[in-house]
Order: structure tokens, then C-alpha cells, then sequence
């Protein structure tokens, strides 16, 4: 059923739940909808994937390690393989004038799924002054060069204790990425600390890649175009980006690194985070760190901005799509339409 769902999986976070829903609740009766909607808020306060980790608590309980594993790959996979075929194609490829116009149409397209995101996240985490104004002061930590892990942790922190000075938070060493072995620690770190969606992993691609010279900008976007024109989870852009890097060996161990922590701290929290939701300072903790998050995707939202929308048409392109992701068109269709126009508009 997941290696379907994998196949089948466009759009998104959201797209993937609502799949696992109909699979799962309506048509298959595993769970009653109350522990369906338990598992995605256990997903939820976790790091990681959240459609991915709903996979695993599923195949968890539905047949244990066994289930988790299998669970996981059907529904990782088929991401995986066709990303792999997409960077393969991409390097070999992508200086070609159509393929430049594909990815030049899809640019905008990226930047207004991520503004669609973020204003949807925002209006879930900010529920009151207090996390308001601590997610604008996660912002500006984050604009003047902060690390992405101290700005989670330390939005988490503010809240806890409710305004006072957080306890500063070193980042982790850089590791060299030349290397499968070093993109797969790279990876690792990222998949154990992207918090609150998969979004919020390009603000670590951003900051760890883009700004230390790996990874120019325009590659960037056109890893989360793949990441988000394929099926599966957005986390397979990972994938991409090993692959840009250190060809195949790099791709296997960077979607390695980047998952291996869901498939960890799912069981670890199965029993745990129950009791967590219950404490009133673990879900205070926990409020902040999703308003750190959110505060981590503005500054995406900007910096892909500044390098996807270099004309009046791609404003007005970016504008029109994210209209349409408002009034609930699937994001892949718009990559699809997007990729087209930019395909066209080489032709022409």
C-alpha cells in the first residue's frame, strides 16, 4: 500500500496525509480517524518528515520493526529513484537551452509554494503575542547570521521561560561534503534537526550549502523544483544534491543520512510523546520550537525570492501561482504548467 502511495504521492505534505487517510481509515478501517489524527500530532513534535513519519507510526503498530521497515521504503523509494533519474538527467542535461527553460519556469512556481507554506505554518504556530513576537525575533537572529539549530532551540527556550535570555547554542562542526561519508554526516545532522516541515530544510541546504560555496543558488532551486515535482517525500531533494555532488555513492548516502533519524526517533517516541503532550513546559518547548521554524522558512522565502524572481514575469508568474496554490490547485500540476511555459518559451 506505501510503495503506492509513494508512486502516487504529488503535492506535498498535506496530500500525502490526506491519501493515507482514505488508504488507512476509510478504506482499509486500520485506525478510527481520532488515532489517525494522534499519530500526524506525535509527527508533528518530532524533527523530521511528518508525512513520512506517519508512514512509520503506521507500519509500527501495524506489524512492528518489520512493518516500520518495509512501511518506510515502499513509501521512500519510488521518490528516491526517480530523483536519482532526474539528477542524472540534470547533469547531463541541464545545460541545454530547453532544459533551461524548464527549470527557469519552475523558479517562480518554488518560491510561491514556499510563501503558500509558510503563510499556512505561521498560522499555526503563532497563537498568541508572546509566540508572535519571539518568531520575529527568530527572523532577525536569523538575518543577522545566526545558526539554524540556535534559532530553533532558542526560540524553544524563549518560550519556555516566557521571555527571558535563551542559553546560547553552538552550531555543529561543518563536515567536508567531497565525500559520500561527509555528505551522509551533513545529511544526518539535517534530518535529526529540520523541524516543524520539510521546508524548513532549505533553510539548512541554504545556509550549509549555498553560503559555504557547494551549491550555487540557481542549483538550489532547481533541487526543491525536482523535490517538489516528484511524488514522495520533499526530503528526496536530498537525493539531488548528493547526487550534484558525489554522483550515485553521494545520492545513496545523503537520502540515507536524511532519513535515518525518522526511522530512529519514531519508535523511540512511540510510547514517549503521549505523556509529553500532557506536560505543560515540554508543549510550551515545543510551541517555540515551531515558531523558530516558521521564522527559519521567512528567511528562505526571501532568499529565494531574490534569486528566482529576477523579472516583472516572474513576479507576476510566482503571483499567479500562488493564487492558484490558495484556491487549492495541486502544486505539481503548477510545476507541471510552469515547466511547460518555460520549455515554450525556449522554443519560441
Amino acid at each position: 500500500m506505501f510503495l503506492k502511495l509513494g508512486w502516487l504521492g504529488f503535492g506535498g505534505p498535506a496530500a500525502h496525509l490526506a491519501l493515507m487517510e482514505r488508504e488507512i481509515v476509510r478504506h482499509r478501517g486500520w485506525l478510527e480517524p481520532g488515532e489517525f489524527l494522534d499519530l500526524i500530532g506525535a509527527a508533528n513534535l518530532i524533527p523530521g518528515p511528518n508525512s513520512t513519519e506517519v508512514a512509520l507510526y503506521v507500519g509500527l503498530r501495524r506489524g512492528g520493526w518489520r512493518g516500520l521497515l518495509l512501511t518506510g521504503v515502499g513509501f521512500i523509494s519510488p521518490a528516491v529513484l526517480l530523483v536519482l533519474g532526474c539528477a542524472w538527467a540534470y547533469v547531463r542535461f541541464g545545460a541545454l537551452p530547453p532544459v533551461e527553460g524548464v527549470l527557469r519556469g519552475v523558479a517562480p512556481v518554488v518560491v510561491a509554494v514556499v510563501v503558500h507554506a509558510l503563510w499556512s505554518f505561521g498560522r499555526a504556530a503563532v497563537r498568541s503575542p508572546l509566540l508572535g513576537v519571539i518568531g520575529v525575533t527568530a527572523v532577525a537572529g536569523r538575518f543577522v547570521g545566526m545558526a539554524e539549530i540556535p534559532v530553533l532551540l532558542g526560540a524553544g527556550l524563549l518560550t519556555l521561560v516566557a521571555g527571558r535570555i535563551p542559553v546560547r547554542s553552538r552550531q555543529l562542526p561543518s563536515v567536508e561534503l567531497t565525500t559520500a561519508a561527509g555528505l551522509f554526516l551533513f545529511f544526518l545532522k539535517v534530518g535529526a534537526f529540520v523541524y516543524g516541515s520539510g521546508y524548513v530544510l532549505l533553510a539548512f541546504l541554504q545556509s550549509g550549502l549555498v553560503r559555504a560555496g557547494w551549491l550555487t543558488q540557481r542549483q538550489l532551486l532547481d533541487a526543491i523544483a525536482i523535490g517538489q515535482a516528484t511524488p514522495g517525500p520533499v526530503f528526496t531533494t536530498a537525493t539531488f544534491v548528493g547526487y550534484l555532488l558525489d554522483g550515485v555513492p553521494g545520492a545513496l548516502a545523503a537520502t540515507a543520512g536524511i532519513f535515518l533519524p525518522a526511522f530512529v526517533l519514531v519508535p523511540a517516541s512511540a510510547a514517549l510523546l503521549p505523556r509529553l503532550q500532557s506536560v505543560p513546559a515540554a508543549r510550551s518547548f515545543l510551541d517555540g520550537v515551531n515558531v523558530g521554524a516558521v521564522a527559519l522558512l521567512v528567511v528562505v522565502a526571501v532568499e529565494l525570492a531574490k534569486g528566482g524572481l529576477r523579472s516583472p514575469i516572474a513576479v507576476a508568474a510566482a503571483a499567479l501561482a500562488l493564487a492558484l496554490l490558495v484556491r487549492g490547485v495541486s502544486a505539481a500540476w503548477l510545476m507541471l504548467g510552469g515547466a511547460l511555459l518555460g520549455f515554450l518559451s525556449v522554443l519560441g
